[in-house]
């Protein structure tokens, strides 16, 4: 029983995190300001040098910033990680590439490999190909711009607004009790009496899943797939028509041909985003029946059963399969504008 006079405990307990959250955004702020103070200093000085340091200053001072966050927020987490996965659980002792056998030799790991293979297959693939005949589609339709933006909308949604609304789209009941979820009602609608609990049903579920990903990747690819058909010159569509090529033949030995490294960079761009996709699984079905991926498991070794060294395995493991993909784009890439 409070004392009259003095704050309630819940009272108490309020304004102490108010207090804490206070002092912690006023030493964000004032950490922000001192590095804001500090680069205005240095692009002062920068910018009254004069003689043989001003060019050197000036490339210090352009790239030094980018350099160390770089430094900072890459390569010295890429070096801890690697570091910790050849260490044991609690990284105080070296076991070497025990914890990447374990990963390529587990059952339950290797299953979670081959769904992660799966989602790299088939959710970008589906995306780009959606893209590229929305893209088509759209083109020829008057007002073009208000559907480009229905259709690009679901981008400015996080992969976890997405998934809490495919979640109510899934929702089922048992039998008997009145269906709330859209997909429940469609089958009922056609004559399916009694649906499935579809986060339930496996492999479906992790495709139900992998559609959240395109549902969200398609307006992506619409748009910059869109672009790249609009910039194919005239003469080069009127001239396969002169030839007789038409409807299916002009799109798929010249428009497909033409726009080949745009829809190449989709594709792996949506293939590295599928690659590291963990608000889905994590928030639809927390990586149960069936349905984790890489990034999802690296998540629960680190933070749920607390093994730093194989979850740093994972992580290590998934920046390798990260890494050509986004080799192969910037290749590309450099080859249209080449091109250009």
């Amino acid at each position: 029983m409070s004392v009259p006079g003095t704050p309630s405990p819940v009272t108490a307990l309020a304004a102490g995190s108010w207090g804490d959250a206070a002092v912690k955004f006023g030493n964000s702020l004032g950490a922000v300001a001192g590095f804001l103070g500090i680069l205005l200093l240095v692009f002062f000085a920068a910018g009254r040098a004069r003689g043989r340091l001003s060019r050197p200053l000036s490339v210090v001072v352009f790239l030094g910033p980018a350099a160390v966050l770089l430094l900072v927020g890459l390569v010295v987490p890429l070096i801890r990680t690697v570091y910790l996965s050849l260490q044991n659980a609690d990284g105080s002792g070296f076991v070497g590439g025990e914890n990447f056998g374990w990963a390529f030799t587990t059952d339950s790991v290797q299953k979670v490999l081959v769904n992660t293979l799966l989602w790299l297959v088939v959710a970008p693939l589906a995306a780009t190909g959606l893209g590229l005949v929305l893209a088509l589609l759209v083109d020829r339709m008057r007002g073009q711009a208000v559907y480009k933006s229905l259709i690009f909308m679901p981008m400015a949604i996080s992969l976890v607004g997405a998934s809490i609304i495919f979640k109510f789209v899934y929702e089922s009941r048992g039998p008997g009790q009145s269906q709330i979820g859209l997909l429940s009602q469609l089958a009922i609608a056609v004559g399916w009496d009694d649906p499935p609990n579809w986060m339930l049903s496996q492999p479906l579920n992790t495709f139900l899943l992998m559609a959240v990903m395109v549902w969200v990747q398609t307006g992506f690819a619409l748009v910059v797939l869109s672009a790249a058909i609009k910039a194919i010159p005239d003469e080069v569509t009127e001239a396969a028509r002169l030839d007789g090529a038409q409807g299916v033949r002009l799109f798929w030995y010249v428009t497909v041909p033409m726009i080949r490294t745009t829809v190449v960079v989709v594709l792996t761009t949506i293939m590295i985003i599928t690659l590291k996709a963990f608000d889905i699984v994590r928030t639809m079905t927390g990586g149960n029946f069936g349905t984790q991926v890489l990034a999802n498991e690296m998540y629960s070794q680190s933070f749920v059963q607390f093994d730093t060294g194989r979850g740093s395995a994972l992580a290590v493991i998934l920046f390798l399969a990260v890494l050509p993909l986004v080799a192969y784009n910037i290749v590309q890439l450099r080859k249209e504008r080449g091109v250009r």
